[in-house]
């Protein structure tokens, strides 16, 4: 290790701190403190060999390589940026934006048997009908009861007890004698009812 010179400090001063502007002396400017130039950079050395740092002419002004290499940065920063807004990146296709539709829920049904229009039901024509009977007449009557609010339950062409009850309720509604049996007076009241129907 080689002795400190008469102007070395005796240690390495890289680190110190410069030292504070000191205060004028003078009563007027008490307080103010002499200026003192902030160097920030090093001044730039010659290109002379193998210490400078390379400069470039380009447009009149000259660079140094770390400014040309931050220019050429940015230039491939706003290029990648560009491609990246375009969707280069995105992988072969670009992005179909999902459709969804809305659920449509149909209405809630009910269990109702489906009748036909009051129009094309007819009443039976036979009478008297009554408990004990079968056959195509006692299934219009069933269908005919059933179209104007009376239902027997599953037209079956059998005069049941569910037939007779189905009547007698008819008879009933409309004022006449109570007695399950399909007869002329209750014919006649079924038809205005299913015409009126």
């Amino acid at each position: 290790m080689e002795a400190p010179g008469p102007n070395d400090p005796g240690y390495d001063d890289w680190f110190d701190e410069p030292e504070p502007p000191t205060e004028t002396q003078s009563g007027a400017n008490r307080g103010v403190y002499e200026e003192t130039e902030e160097v920030w950079v090093l001044p730039e050395e010659e290109d002379s060999g193998s210490g400078g740092q390379r400069t470039f002419d380009i447009g009149g002004r000259t660079l140094t390589l770390t400014q040309v290499a931050i220019i050429a940065l940015c230039v491939l920063a706003v290029f990648f940026a560009i491609l990246a807004a375009t969707g280069v990146f995105n992988g072969s296709k670009a992005a179909v934006p999902t459709v969804t539709t809305p659920t449509v829920h149909p209405p809630p049904t009910t269990n109702t048997t489906p009748t036909a229009p009051a129009s094309t039901i007819q009443a039976p024509t036979q009478t008297p009908l009554q408990s004990g009977d079968t056959g195509p007449e006692v299934k219009q009557l069933q269908k005919a009861l059933a179209a104007v609010g009376f239902s027997p339950g599953t037209p079956d062409g059998d005069y049941g007890p569910t037939t007779m009850n189905a009547v007698e309720r008819f008879q009933i509604a409309k004022k006449l004698g109570e007695d399950g049996v399909y007869g002329p007076a209750t014919r006649n009241a079924l038809e205005q009812a299913l015409n009126a129907g």
